[in-house]
C-alpha cells in the first residue's frame, strides 16, 4: 500500500522532475529500507561478521552499514543492548562517510538527536580527538545522551545550546562540522507517514530562516582549511540548492567540494532555482553552478530515503577573522547548571537528514589543511586561556572549594574533607586498568573526564561535560552505567561473560540477579572476586555486576532494561 502525498507536493514534484515524476512516485510503492551500522568503538568488522544474527547485505556508500532484512528486528537482540550496532536509515550514514573524520579531528555535531550520525563520528575519532555534539531541544538532548553513553564515547560533550551561543565559546575551533539541518521533511515521507501530516505545519519559510542562520554560525565555529557539511531530508530547492548558493554569496572563503555521481548519488539541481526562484538565481548567479557539485538521494535512485547534501570547504589559505572567547560569568557552570539525564528510556533511532560519497583530497592538500589547523589551535588555545587543570572546578581559582585532598575517606566522612578526585583516582586504580586522557572534573558529586575541559563550557547549557564516570556516595564512588559501556575486558580487573545464546544475557538485560560460579569470574592477577564485576555478552561489555559467595547482583540501570517479551 502507498503512501498518500499531498497534492501541492506531488504537483510541484511533477514540474520539477519530468519524465522522472513516474519513476518516482512508484517508490512509494515499496515499504522504507532499514539499516543498522556496525558500533567499532566495540567490535571490528571482523568480529562482527563472526558473530552477526542476521542475514546482512552491504550497504554501498558506508563501510560499516547493513541493509536488514524486511522483518527481522534487530532491536531485540542482546547486541542491540550491548551497543554494538546503531539502528539507522541506509540514506542517514553517508553525510559522516563524506565529512571524512579522523583520528585526531576536532568534530562538531551540531543538530545531533538522537545520536546515529554522533555515534557514527565517535567511532571514526576512536577515541582520539574532540567531539561536540549539539541538539537545541532539551528533551530531544536525553536520547542524544543516552545513545552517546551506550555506544561507549569516550571523548564526547553533549549540549543544549543555540549554535550563537556554542560559537562564542568555541571560536575557528572544529576542524569539521555537520549541519543535519531542521528541514520541511518531504524525504522521510515514505519512512514516517506521520511527517505527511505535519508538512504543512513546516513551511518551508520557516526551515530557509532556521537554515541560513546555522550555517552563518557554522562558519564562525569552523577552523582554517575545515569541512562543513550540511544535509537536509527535504527536495525543496529552496532550502538545498538555493541555501547553499547563498551561503557561497556571502562566505567568499569557501567553495563546494564536488560529490561523485556514484552509489546512486544524483547532482545537485541549480536550474531549479532558476525556475522557480529567478529572482534567488539571478542574486546567487556567480556560484549557483557550484551547487551541481552537491549531492540529492532520490528513492527512485537508491535503496534509501530521499535526501540533500552539500560538502563546503574552507580554503586553506584564506583568512579567518578570529573571535575572542566570549566573556562568561565566573562560576556560572554550577552543578545544578548540569542536566542529569542518566537514567532514561531512548527515544528511539530517527535519523532525520542525510547523504552522500567520499571526496579524496591530495596528500599536500591535507598536508596544508593539517598545518593551518595546528596553526589555528595554538592561537584559539592562547587566547582561551586553555590548558590542564585537572581535577579542578573553575571557581575563583580554588580545587573543590578549596578543600584539602585527603585519601581514604569513607562512610561516615565529614563532606567537607572529601576529595572527590582522590576517592575516584583510587577507585580507577583497585578496580580498572586504564589510562584515562582528558582533564578530570568535577560538578557536585559526579565525576566527568573532559575532552574539552571546564573553563570552555562555562555559562553553557551543559547535558554531559564528558564522559560520565560515577557518583560519591558517602565517602565511596559508586561507578556509572556509561563508564562501563566504554570499557573492554582487558581494562577490567573482574569480568564474566553471559552468552547470548541460552537467555543468560538476556536475563541481565532484564535486571535479574543471577547464580554464577567463582570459576567463572575472570581475575586479572592479585584479585579477588568479590567485587564490581564487568558483565559481558558474548566477551563485549554490557553492564556491571557484583558478585559475592555466587551470586551476582544485577547493577544494570532500571531505565535501560530489556521491556521485550
Amino acid at each position: 500500500m502507498g503512501v498518500k502525498l499531498p497534492l501541492i507536493f506531488a504537483e510541484r514534484m511533477k514540474s520539477l522532475l519530468g519524465d522522472e515524476f513516474e519513476q518516482f512516485m512508484k517508490s512509494y510503492e515499496q515499504s522504507p529500507h532499514a539499516g543498522l551500522r556496525v558500533n567499532t568503538l566495540k567490535i571490528s568488522m571482523e568480529q562482527f561478521d563472526e558473530i552477526a544474527p542476521f542475514d546482512l547485505r552491504p550497504i554501498p556508500w558506508c563501510e560499516t552499514g547493513f541493509y536488514v532484512p524486511h522483518g527481522v528486528k534487530p532491536g531485540l537482540h542482546p547486541y542491540y543492548h550491548a551497543g554494538l550496532y546503531y539502528i539507522q536509515e541506509p540514506s542517514a550514514m553517508a553525510p559522516v562517510e563524506l565529512l571524512q573524520v579522523e583520528p585526531g579531528d576536532r568534530v562538531l555535531d551540531l543538530c545531533a538527536a538522537p545520536g546515529g550520525k554522533t555515534t557514527q563520528i565517535a567511532a571514526k575519532l576512536q577515541g582520539k580527538g574532540v567531539l561536540v555534539t549539539n541538539d537545541i531541544h532539551a528533551e530531544r538532548t536525553k536520547a542524544l545522551a543516552k545513545n552517546v553513553e551506550l555506544y561507549g564515547v569516550r571523548n564526547a560533550v553533549v549540549l543544549n545550546e543555540s549554535p550563537e551561543r556554542i560559537a562564542n565559546a568555541f571560536p575557528h575551533y572544529f576542524d569539521k562540522v555537520l549541519i543535519d539541518a531542521p528541514c520541511s521533511g518531504e524525504g522521510m515521507f515514505r519512512k514516517d507517514e506521520d511527517m505527511v501530516k505535519s508538512w504543512e505545519h513546516h513551511s518551508v519559510e520557516k526551515c530557509v530562516l532556521m537554515q541560513r542562520d546555522i550555517l552563518e554560525t557554522a562558519a564562525r565555529l569552523l577552523a582554517p582549511g575545515g569541512t562543513i557539511v550540511y544535509s537536509t531530508c527535504t527536495f525543496a530547492p529552496e532550502e538545498n540548492e538555493a541555501m547553499i548558493a547563498e551561503f557561497l554569496n556571502v562566505n567568499h572563503d569557501f567553495v563546494v567540494r564536488d560529490i561523485p555521481e556514484e552509489k546512486g548519488f544524483a547532482p545537485g539541481r541549480p536550474e531549479w532555482v532558476r525556475k522557480m526562484m529567478p529572482e534567488k538565481a539571478e542574486e546567487t548567479e556567480a556560484v549557483l553552478d557550484q551547487t551541481r557539485g552537491t549531492a540529492r538521494l532520490w528513492p527512485h535512485l537508491l535503496e534509501g530515503e530521499g535526501h540533500y547534501v552539500a560538502v563546503l570547504q574552507h580554503r586553506a589559505g584564506q583568512e579567518i577573522e578570529t573571535d575572542q572567547p566570549g566573556v562568561v560569568k565566573e562560576g556560572a557552570m554550577e552543578y545544578g547548571q548540569v542536566v542529569d539525564v542518566s537514567r532514561i528510556e531512548a527515544e528511539g533511532n530517527k535519523d532525520h537528514s542525510i547523504a552522500a560519497s567520499s571526496i579524496a583530497m591530495t596528500k599536500a592538500d591535507r598536508k596544508k589543511e593539517r598545518l593551518l589547523r595546528i596553526e589555528s589551535r595554538e592561537s584559539h588555545d592562547r587566547q582561551a586561556g586553555g590548558g590542564k587543570n585537572s581535577g579542578r572546578q573553575s571557581k575563583k581559582g580554588k580545587d573543590h572549594g578549596g578543600r584539602k585532598s585527603e585519601r581514604g575517606q569513607g562512610r561516615g566522612a565529614d563532606p567537607a574533607s572529601i576529595d572527590p578526585v582522590a576517592i575516584y583516582s583510587q577507585f580507577m586504580k583497585e578496580q580498572l586498568e586504564i589510562e584515562l586522557t582528558g582533564e578530570t572534573v568535577c560538578y557536585g558529586d559526579r565525576v566527568y573526564q573532559s575532552s574539552v575541559g571546564a573553563a570552555r563550557l562555562e555559562g553553557l547549557k551543559v547535558i554531559r561535560p564528558g564522559w560520565f564516570m560515577g557518583t560519591i556516595k558517602n565517602g565511596r564512588f559508586v561507578p556509572s552505567h556509561p563508564l562501563v559501556c566504554a570499557l573492554n575486558t582487558s581494562e577490567a580487573r573482574r569480568s564474566v561473560n553471559l552468552s547470548s545464546a541460552d537467555g543468560e544475557a538476556v536475563r541481565y538485560l532484564k535486571g535479574e540477579t543471577l547464580n554464577i560460579e567463582e570459576e567463572r569470574v575472570v581475575l586479572k592477577a592479585d584479585t579477588f572476586a568479590k567485587g564490581y564485576v564487568l558483565v559481558c555478552v558474548d566477551g563485549y561489555a554490557a553492564g556491571w555486576g557484583k558478585w559475592l559467595d555466587g551470586v551476582l547482583k544485577n547493577e544494570y540501570p532500571a531505565g535501560w532494561r530489556w521491556t521485550s517479551v
